[in-house]
């Protein structure tokens, strides 16, 4: 194992499907959304994770304000800037991986756990001294593409984080798997069928840099209500 490993967190990509690989579940027949919170926050919780971590997308939501596409267009950095860890005490996270800082955060805390926001170089002084007001923690992994790998590294670095929790869109989770980044694949499946063309998947690569890769099955469990629980181990992962 790499030093670099030795640093990261386990990450467990934690994730609800339909049968057929899509992850939005709204638009799912009633009971099954209200289901999939029940099983899915119980799993979330048998993990005792110290943190969670999604995509920009998914974060926005919770940040509550998101600035526009003009006003992070031409920023960019070349010198290096410290990373910051807001004061106080902090012992569960939420990081938002956010490479061009489109989140306009109203608050330092969700559901208790403390927000980080996982940056590039690219973003402006000015949107820092934002984030620092805010009492929102922040890491820079990266010049203008995000370095995930130095993310992760920095997450058990800066905040001791043992086991992190995937929980974002198809897009985030494939750039994590594509960077050999998941230690396991945490799949609750939901009894339903999607099929909704152009749907998020459970894992979304552009062809031309996808690999297909084999998983190994760990365990599995079945619920009364047709959900079932799979834990897959990626080969090569942390242990």
């Amino acid at each position: 194992m790499s030093d670099s490993n030795a640093r990261r967190p386990r990450v467990i990509c934690h994730m609800t499907t339909s049968i057929d690989g899509r992850v939005v579940v709204d638009g799912w027949p009633e009971p099954l959304p209200k289901a999939v919170h029940r099983h899915y926050e119980a799993i979330h919780n048998r993990y005792d994770a110290q943190g969670w971590i999604c995509g920009r997308v998914t974060m926005e939501s919770f940040a509550g304000a998101a600035r526009s596409e003009a006003e992070v267009a031409h920023e960019y950095h070349d010198e290096p800037r410290a990373d910051f860890v807001a004061p106080g005490k902090h012992d569960s996270f939420a990081f938002a991986i956010d490479p061009s800082g489109r989140c306009a955060w109203r608050s330092s805390d969700i559901s208790g756990d403390h927000v980080v926001a996982i940056l590039t170089n690219r973003v402006s002084e000015s949107y820092l001294e934002f984030l620092r007001e805010q009492g929102v923690s922040y890491l820079l992994a990266g010049e203008k593409e995000m370095d995930l790998s130095l993310a992760l590294e920095k997450i058990g670095t800066h905040f001791g984080v043992k086991t992190l929790l995937l929980e974002g869109g198809g897009r985030v989770n494939g750039s994590l798997l594509q960077a050999g980044l998941i230690d396991e694949v945490s799949l609750l499946i939901a009894p339903v069928t999607d099929g909704r063309i152009g749907t998020a998947a459970l894992f979304d690569i552009e062809a031309e840099n996808a690999t297909p890769g084999s998983l190994v099955l760990e365990d599995l469990e079945r619920f009364d209500d047709g959900f079932v629980w799979l834990r897959y181990r990626t080969p090569g992962g942390n242990e």
